[in-house]
């Protein structure tokens, strides 16, 4: 199983949804949050950068990171369920790291499911420190969030630096 990470384009948001739905069933993002989302992911004033990752002619996985100023948000990963542990998951968020750097991003935020430690261990693995919690942050269902940061190591440098040069694990 070998997935080809593209930029995520308007003609994607459909098998998108698919898979969000299955993944996400109780706060699955809308249509019109991944429209407004790719609305911001062109351009020279792009802000926004959203993969996917295809296998075939199918999509299995696909990733968003927001840029604002010098901090990125991750916000969305997401893998079909018989591809967790093949690495696509670190690959996804490589290629996030990637685009903190470009977006010349000291820190990389992200708010990840209480309940999901698959997750919390990728973005362990890939430095990320647990700094907080959000309660009641997922709805419906009042789930709490674990907020985690990633900050560069050096002044000057990038969040994805140390990072980006770290092979992809099959544990995700």
């Amino acid at each position: 199983m070998t997935a080809v990470l593209r930029e995520m384009r308007w003609w994607d948001i459909d098998p998108v949804l698919v898979l969000e739905k299955d993944l996400f069933p109780e706060d699955a993002w809308s249509r019109g949050m991944f429209w407004s989302e790719l609305a911001h992911a062109r351009g020279a004033s792009a802000t926004r950068r959203f993969v996917v990752a295809e296998d075939g002619e199918r999509l299995v996985g696909y990733a968003g990171i927001a840029a604002s100023g010098d901090l990125a948000d991750v916000q969305t990963i997401a893998v079909a369920r018989d591809y967790w542990g093949t690495g696509l998951g670190g690959r996804l968020l490589t290629e996030l790291l990637r685009a903190a750097t470009a977006f010349e991003c000291a820190e990389v935020m992200l708010e990840c499911r209480i309940d999901n430690v698959r997750a919390q261990k990728l973005y362990e693995r890939y430095g990320f420190e647990a700094i907080g919690f959000r309660r009641g942050y997922y709805q419906p269902g009042s789930v709490d969030a674990l907020v985690m940061r990633l900050t560069t190591e050096s002044k000057g440098g990038s969040a994805a630096g140390s990072t980006s040069e770290q092979g992809t694990e099959n544990n995700d």
